[in-house]
């Protein structure tokens, strides 16, 4: 009968692990994925308490611009293939719009912090939609949930491993 109960306990901390490396891909997918937001009409300039993009500050010199957008795509690991040609936020091709569709993606990955919308001064952040046509910038209040969401996940794992650890240990003895 221990022996069984072993075998059980085994397949459960292995199942739990299983989901709980199943929620780290997810996040890893959601991070880098743009999820379409609402942005408020042209010109409008309301937005709702708490949501923030990081975008390229104009005004930057283009070589610093481009430094800053190859380091967010390359080492940043910011997914840029929306700003590659045929991708939806690619048009129009402006230094100063991929590189704040790179910036955002690379700020929104690393917990909307105020150094993660650094990049040397190039940065800045906005309580404004960027979005534009297909082009959707991911916002802060979408990954915030996210993150939330999977932070309570990965509460519950560990409490359920650490208990079925409890109960090996115990059927073990």
């Amino acid at each position: 009968m221990k022996r069984k109960e072993l075998i059980m306990n085994v397949i459960l901390i292995l199942a739990c692990f299983i989901v709980c490396a199943a929620g780290a891909l997810q996040e890893k997918a959601e991070s880098t994925t743009p999820i379409p937001t609402l942005s408020p009409p042209e010109g409008n300039t309301s937005f709702i308490d708490g949501v923030t993009w990081c975008v390229a500050r104009p005004g930057v010199p283009q070589e610093d611009l481009q430094n800053a957008l190859d380091w967010a795509c390359g080492q940043g690991a910011a997914d840029c293939s929306p700003l590659q040609p045929g991708g939806h936020c690619y048009q129009p091709n402006t230094l100063l719009l991929h590189a704040s569709y790179a910036f955002n993606i690379f700020y929104q990955q690393n917990g909307n912090s105020d150094i993660a919308c650094n990049f040397g001064g190039a940065g800045t952040i906005t309580k404004r939609d960027p979005s534009f046509g297909l082009c959707k910038f991911l916002a802060s209040e979408t990954s915030a949930a996210s993150a939330l969401v999977l932070r309570s996940m990965r509460m519950i794992c560990a409490a359920f491993l650490t208990m079925l650890q409890l109960r090996l240990f115990k059927a073990v003895r």
